[in-house]
């Protein structure tokens, strides 16, 4: 999509929020091959500022600098919980409402990226306000544990590190970013991906909660896509 679009005054960041840095991000990064502009956020500094709580998540800016949609997931939808933990098949269904979500998503972007504000899919400012949501205190008392974790852990002080990220999470349970980061830290998951059992049960406890709202915008799919467990 970006290949398109590159010419119409419009780029794309994509910010690799892993606290160990290029060591895990890279070979990520290699095989998707991206032709627009990729960092990586050791110190998680994007995913402060602008309130995310997993990735992949998502929020446009104009060329004044104002938010036109504040931070949302990026095309991903809860159905990737049909997944079978063993294999990581999908089941059919399950996957064609991942790809619509995907296919929907990016479509937004590119209608942004052509028509600008006279997109649809661009907030006015109360529109943008609405859509906002502001970090609380406990938001702010769980980054700045997590990132003195961070630090400590950087340092070689993995025990008060682990304290400190523990309570973070406990502080943001909605926060799969600090749970993941501090879970990979101490050791990495299979194929490098932060996921363990305790990240599943937490995944389950959701029930039939959905955990990526679905971003308001016409067509993108609304059904559960899952079977929530017993």
């Amino acid at each position: 999509m970006y290949d398109d679009v590159k010419d119409q005054d419009f780029i794309i960041i994509a910010v690799a929020e892993e606290s160990r840095g290029a060591q895990t991000a890279r070979e990520f990064i290699d095989e998707a091959k991206p032709t627009y502009v990729t960092l990586i956020d050791r110190e998680h500094h994007v995913a402060d500022l602008y309130n995310m709580v997993n990735v992949p998540q998502s929020v446009w800016i104009d060329e004044q600098g104002r938010i036109v949609r504040p931070t949302e997931t990026a095309g991903s939808h809860d159905s990737w919980r049909a997944m079978n933990r063993e294999d990581m098949s999908l089941p059919d269904e399950s996957a064609a409402i991942i790809a619509k979500a995907q296919e929907t998503y990016v479509n937004a972007v590119r209608d942004w990226a052509i028509n600008g504000a006279a997109s649809k899919h661009v907030f006015n400012r109360e529109q943008a306000r609405a859509h906002l949501q502001l970090p609380d205190a406990n938001v702010a008392l769980a980054n700045a544990n997590f990132r003195l974790g961070r630090y400590l852990h950087d340092q070689g002080k993995t025990d008060e590190a682990a304290a400190l990220f523990k309570t973070a999470s406990d502080l943001r349970p909605e926060s799969w970013n600090i749970y993941r980061q501090a879970m990979n830290l101490k050791e990495l998951g299979p194929m490098g991906l932060a996921a363990d059992q305790g990240f599943f049960e937490r995944v389950d406890a959701l029930g039939s909660d959905r955990y990526y709202p679905p971003p308001d915008i016409e067509g993108f799919p609304t059904e559960l896509g899952f079977q929530p467990p017993d």
